[in-house]
C-alpha cells in the first residue's frame, strides 16, 4: 500500500514538474535530478512511471529517450516536406481538423526525413499563421528508394543525396560497398537500414549502383529509381515471359472474329515501339460510318494473378523518360506478342461504332478479334495525307479526319474543355546530350486518334455504366474528373481579369463559361499561360470504382480501354469488359472484384502522378543540361511565375523556366504585391506582371539542384 502511495506522489511531482516546463523535454536522469530522486531504486519508480505516463498519453516519449508533457492529447497525422534549409511542413490528412498545415521547426523534426508519415503535437504558434508542431512518431517512412552519390570522408563511407530536401548524408557500411563493388563518386540508389538516434547519421544500404554521377545513363536511372520505379523485371517475371509463345495458338483462331482482311493500321510517334490501338473505317450504304477501334488484346497473355500480372499491378503504367520507357510490361510482350505491329497476325479487343454525321453513336458491338495491322503511320506522315489528299490509304485517312473534326464539334458543343499545353521534345547526340530542343505541335492527326481512343473509351464505360442499372451493380474502373474548386476558379478569374480577358465563374454551366475563356486567349501570347493556370484550377482526373462522370471532357461515362500494353486500369477494364459480356459472373465473383477495385484505382491514380513527374523531372534535367551549354545567350520570354524572392521566367520557344532573383533587379528596390501577381518598384513604380514578355541574359545554372538562373534586360513592348 506505502508503495502505491509512493508511486502516486512521485507521479503527480513527475506531471507537475514537465506540465510547468510544458515546451521543453528532458531525460529521465534530468528528471530525477531536478526532483531530489537519484537514489538507485526511486530512478527504477521513475522509469515505472514514466513508461505507464506514455501508455496512457500524458507524456510524450520523444527520440533520445527524451520525456515532454501532452498538453493536447490530440495528436495530428500528415506527410512531411522538408525545405533545404532545415525546417519543414506538414499537410494534415484528416479533413475534419481546423488546422490543415504545421510548420516544423528543425530542431523539432527530429529523425523524421522528407516525405514520411508522421505523427505531430501541436507546441504553439508557428511561422505566420500557421501552428508550431512537434513530431512524435513516424508512422510510415515515405521513401522507399533514396538515390545519391557515393562518397568517401576520413575511411567512413557515405551517400549524398541528390534531393535537397533530404538534409543528411547516409552512413553506408563498408561491407555493404564492397558487395556492390561501388566506388566514391557512383551514383547509387540505397534504401533507410535505420535512424533512431538523431545525434548520428541516418544508415543505408545500397541496393543498386547506377554508373558513374554525371553520365546520361546514371542520372536518368537515378530519377526513375528516386520514384522508386524498377529500372529491371524480377527473374521471375521474364522467366514467365519467355514461356509465351510467339505464334497465336492455332485453336484461338476459330473463337475470334476473323479481321485480317480489314484495313486498319496504327498512327503513332515516330519513336514509339509498343503499339496498343489500331483504327478503321467503313462508310456504309446509308452513309453512316462503321468506325472500328483495334486494341491489343493483353489480358488474353497477361492472366490475373500470375507473376507479370503483378509486377505489372505494382508498376501501375509504363514511365516515357526523354531518352527511353521503363514499361509496365516484359519488352517481349510491350514490343512484340501484344504489339499491333504491321504484316502480323495479332490478337486485339475490337469495338466497332457505327457513328451518323452528327457524331452519335448509333450502335456498337465488342469483339475479341484477330487482326493484321497494313501500315504502320506516324503522326507526321498521316498529317501529309491530310494536307495534300495523296499516300497510303489516302481515301480512309481523309474520311478518317473528316469524322474526328464532326466528333471534335459535338465533344465541344456539350462542354468538353480542350486545353492546349504545350510538350517539348530532345534531340540527343549518341552520348545522351541534348543538342536541340523542340516544341511539339498538336496536328489534326493527333487529334483523330485523340477522338477515336475517347469515343472508345466512353462507349465501352457506358455500356458498363448503364448494364449496373437493371438491378445489379458491376464493379467497374471508371476514369472521374471532379467539379473544380470555386476558390480556385475565382483566382483564376481574378487573374485572367488582370491581363485583360473576362471569365464569368458563376456562369451556368460552368464548362461553357471556360470554354469561352480559352477561345479569348487562343492564338495570343498568353494562350499556354492561361491554359496552364487553368489546368491548375482544375481537379486531378483519377481512377475510380465511384462513377461522378469527367468534368473535363463533359462525359458522364468514362474510363480506359485503350492503352493495356502501358496502363494497368486497361488492362482490367478488358477483364471486366469480356466477364460481364462473354462469360457471364455470379455474385460470388462480382463481390470478389468490387473488394479489388479501389486499392486497383488508388494504387493506379498514385503511380500515374509519380510517372508524370518522373517524366517531368527528366525533362528538367535535359533542360538544364541544355542550357549549361547556353550561359551568356540571351532569350525572350514571359514571367510564368511572380513570388516574393523573383520572376520565374518561361523561355517559350523551348519551355526552359528559369529565375530572376529580386536581389538582381538592382534599379530599385521592389515588392511583392500578391494581388496584382507582380513586383512593384517603390520609387519608379516600374511593374512585373505575370504574363510579361520580358528579354533575359542565362548567368547560371546548377546541374545537382536543376536549377537555371536568368537576369532580366527588360521588357518587351507589345
Amino acid at each position: 500500500m506505502k508503495e502505491e502511495v509512493e508511486i502516486s506522489k512521485i507521479k503527480e511531482r513527475i506531471l507537475k514538474f514537465l506540465k510547468k516546463r510544458s515546451k521543453r523535454s528532458f531525460r529521465l536522469k534530468e528528471i530525477a535530478r531536478k526532483l531530489g530522486l537519484m537514489e538507485e531504486y526511486e530512478m527504477d519508480v521513475i522509469r515505472r512511471v514514466l513508461m505507464e505516463m506514455v501508455e496512457r498519453g500524458e507524456v510524450i516519449k520523444l527520440p533520445r529517450n527524451k520525456y515532454k508533457f501532452k498538453p493536447n492529447p490530440k495528436i495530428l497525422v500528415g506527410r512531411l516536406t522538408v525545405n533545404p534549409n532545415g525546417y519543414g511542413f506538414v499537410e494534415v490528412e484528416n479533413e475534419d481538423s481546423q488546422i490543415k498545415e504545421i510548420f516544423i521547426p528543425p530542431r523539432f523534426i527530429h529523425t523524421a526525413i522528407d516525405g514520411d508519415k508522421v505523427a505531430v503535437s501541436i507546441v504553439g504558434k508557428g511561422k505566420g499563421e500557421l501552428a508550431e508542431g512537434e513530431i512524435v512518431d513516424i508512422i510510415e517512412r515515405g521513401r522507399k528508394i533514396i538515390t545519391g552519390v557515393l562518397s568517401k570522408r576520413k575511411g567512413i563511407y557515405f551517400v549524398v543525396p541528390d534531393d535537397k530536401r533530404l538534409i543528411h548524408d547516409f552512413y553506408i557500411d563498408e561491407k555493404n560497398v564492397k558487395k556492390f563493388n561501388a566506388r566514391p563518386g557512383d551514383k547509387v540508389a540505397i534504401e533507410l537500414v535505420d535512424w533512431i538516434d538523431e545525434r548520428f547519421a541516418p544508415e543505408g544500404r545500397i541496393v543498386e549502383v547506377l554508373g558513374q554521377a554525371g553520365e546520361n545513363d546514371a542520372e536518368i536511372l537515378a530519377i526513375a529509381r528516386s520514384y522508386n520505379f524498377p529500372t529491371r523485371f524480377p527473374d521471375e517475371v521474364l522467366e514467365e515471359a519467355e514461356e509465351i509463345p510467339d505464334e497465336i495458338p492455332s485453336s484461338e483462331y476459330a473463337k475470334r472474329l476473323d479481321l485480317r482482311n480489314l484495313i486498319c493500321f496504327t498512327i503513332d510517334p515516330e519513336d514509339a515501339k509498343d503499339f496498343d490501338d489500331a483504327v478503321s473505317l467503313e462508310i456504309l450504304p446509308d452513309g453512316k460510318y462503321k468506325l472500328g477501334v483495334h486494341i491489343a488484346d493483353v489480358s488474353y497473355y497477361v492472366k490475373e494473378g500470375s507473376e507479370i500480372d503483378l509486377e505489372a499491378l505494382k508498376r501501375g503504367t509504363s514511365v516515357y523518360l526523354v531518352d527511353r520507357v521503363i514499361p509496365m510490361l516484359p519488352e517481349k510482350l510491350s514490343n512484340n506478342v501484344c504489339s499491333l505491329n504491321p504484316n502480323v497476325d495479332r490478337l486485339a479487343y475490337s469495338v466497332f461504332m457505327i457513328v451518323n454525321s452528327k457524331g452519335v453513336v448509333e450502335k456498337y458491338s465488342f469483339h475479341k478479334s484477330i487482326i493484321r495491322s497494313k501500315r504502320r503511320f506516324t503522326y507526321e506522315e498521316v498529317q501529309k495525307i491530310i494536307e495534300t489528299g495523296e499516300g497510303d490509304y489516302a481515301d480512309i485517312i481523309l474520311e478518317m479526319h473528316k469524322l474526328s473534326k464532326i466528333l471534335l464539334k459535338k465533344r465541344l458543343r456539350e462542354g468538353s474543355l480542350d486545353f492546349e499545353t504545350p510538350e517539348v521534345k530532345f534531340k540527343l547526340d549518341e552520348d545522351g546530350k541534348p543538342i536541340e530542343i523542340i516544341k511539339k505541335v498538336r496536328l489534326d492527326s493527333h487529334r483523330l486518334i485523340e477522338e477515336f481512343m475517347l469515343l472508345a473509351n466512353q462507349t465501352v464505360a457506358k455500356h458498363i455504366g448503364k448494364m449496373s442499372k437493371k438491378n445489379r451493380e458491376y464493379p467497374f474502373i471508371y476514369r472521374v474528373h471532379d467539379l473544380p474548386d470555386p476558390a480556385k476558379l475565382k483566382s483564376l478569374a481574378e487573374f485572367v481579369r488582370k491581363l485583360g480577358f473576362k471569365f464569368e465563374v458563376d456562369s451556368k454551366p460552368l464548362s461553357k463559361s471556360i470554354q469561352k475563356l480559352l477561345a479569348q486567349v487562343k492564338d495570343t501570347e498568353y494562350e499556354y499561360l492561361v491554359n496552364d493556370i487553368a489546368i491548375r484550377s482544375m481537379a486531378k482526373a483519377i481512377y475510380s470504382e465511384k462513377n461522378i462522370g469527367h468534368f473535363g471532357l463533359g462525359f458522364k461515362y468514362y474510363t480506359h480501354f485503350t492503352s493495356p500494353i502501358r496502363r494497368y486500369p486497361d488492362l482490367v477494364v478488358h477483364r471486366l469488359l469480356y466477364e460481364y459480356t462473354e462469360k457471364g459472373v455470379d455474385d460470388k465473383r462480382l463481390r470478389e472484384i468490387a473488394q479489388k477495385l479501389p486499392q486497383i484505382c488508388k494504387h493506379s491514380s498514385e503511380m500515374e502522378i509519380r510517372a508524370m513527374e518522373v517524366e517531368r523531372e527528366s525533362i528538367k534535367l535535359k533542360q538544364v543540361e541544355y542550357m549549361k551549354d547556353h550561359i551568356g545567350k540571351v532569350f525572350d520570354g514571359i514571367i510564368s511565375g511572380v513570388v516574393e524572392f523573383g520572376l520565374f521566367v518561361e523561355i517559350q520557344d523551348i519551355l526552359v523556366e528559369g529565375l530572376v532573383k529580386v536581389r538582381d533587379l538592382t534599379d530599385d528596390y521592389y515588392i511583392y504585391d500578391e494581388n496584382q501577381y507582380a513586383l512593384i518598384g517603390k520609387y519608379t513604380k516600374k511593374v512585373y506582371r505575370l504574363g510579361d514578355k520580358v528579354k533575359v541574359r542565362v548567368v547560371r545554372v546548377d546541374e545537382s539542384s536543376r536549377e537555371i538562373d536568368f537576369v532580366l534586360i527588360g521588357k518587351i513592348s507589345r
